[in-house]
């Protein structure tokens, strides 16, 4: 009997084993301001530990072809983004953004991410791209994110909240960094408002920002050791929850930015810090804090 029940529970235990060996976090660089051929960034982003790559669909044939091929040859992974056109008129955006996201569909990406919508379009007229994206997402069985961003529905972390009262599915990308500047705040004393948001966040673009701006110029100088601590902090909590939610897979894009989102020097316009070490340093900051070798 005693033999039996010790069977078991190293049964059991091996499928604990198996089930935590099998979470991970998959991390995607930018290739914003990116100016290498498709195959030397998707080289340098492997090399880096990177698992895909996260960008803008070009139009061009022969370079979508490129790329195709560099994925292939260093077995990464796609994220694609997408994004309301806010410039014309609102029936012509809803078609554009509907018939473009069908055709990033055809790429099987891990996921989309969308740009949705406009701060100075309407509650209701903004619900509409909501919508388009769910649709989509459900018929091809990909999920499209909507991302916390300034210019978009979801400028501020108040009004994210009023869609997330009303609309009935809303999944997003948290960059945390926007709202630091909008409310000129690290964010750190909203408990309750943190927890509705989370409980709605399925990827995340880590980029380190302060009050008063959404990039700082350097991740590892000291001086933003607060607002590193702040990120990570909400960055592990909702990492933790996603992997249970999940099937144990999470998805991180490492988005600092290229001049001149990235500070530059008065004149020279030269970049006050290294965008490329800053994707990775974020990447490995968290899995640090997570403790993923």
């Amino acid at each position: 009997m005693k033999k039996t029940a010790l069977l078991l529970l190293i049964f059991l235990f091996g499928i604990l084993c198996t089930a935590l060996s099998q979470e991970r976090v998959l991390f995607f660089q930018t290739n914003w301001g990116n100016q290498l051929s498709w195959d030397e960034f998707c080289k340098k982003a492997k090399a880096s530990g990177f698992d895909g790559i996260d960008i803008w669909l070009p139009n061009n044939k022969e370079s979508q072809q490129d790329l195709k091929e560099a994925l292939a040859k260093y077995d990464l992974k796609l994220n694609l983004m997408h994004g309301t056109v806010k410039g014309i008129p609102l029936a012509e955006s809803l078609k554009k953004y509907e018939t473009r996201l069908e055709e990033l569909m055809q790429w099987n990406p891990v996921l989309i991410n969308s740009h949705t919508g406009s701060d100075f379009f309407s509650y209701e007229d903004n619900l509409k791209f909501i919508a388009i994206g769910n649709k989509l997402s459900k018929k091809y069985n990909i999920p499209v994110y909507h991302e916390t961003h300034r210019g978009r529905f979801s400028y501020s972390m108040t009004e994210t909240l009023k869609y997330l009262d009303k609309a009935k599915e809303l999944p997003l990308t948290l960059d945390m960094s926007h709202w630091m500047v909008v409310h000129e705040s690290l964010l750190q004393n909203q408990p309750d408002r943190w927890d509705t948001i989370i409980d709605n966040v399925h990827h995340i673009h880590a980029r380190v920002g302060f009050q008063e701006g959404p990039q700082v110029n350097d991740p590892e100088a000291p001086e933003w050791k607060n607002a590193l601590k702040a990120h990570i902090d909400i960055w592990e909590r909702i990492i933790k929850k996603g992997l249970k939610e999940h099937q144990g897979v999470f998805t991180v894009t490492s988005e600092f930015g290229p001049p001149s989102y990235m500070p530059t020097a008065p004149y020279t316009r030269m970049p006050l810090g290294d965008q490329w070490k800053a994707n990775v340093f974020v990447m490995n900051a968290l899995k640090q804090r997570l403790g993923i070798q």
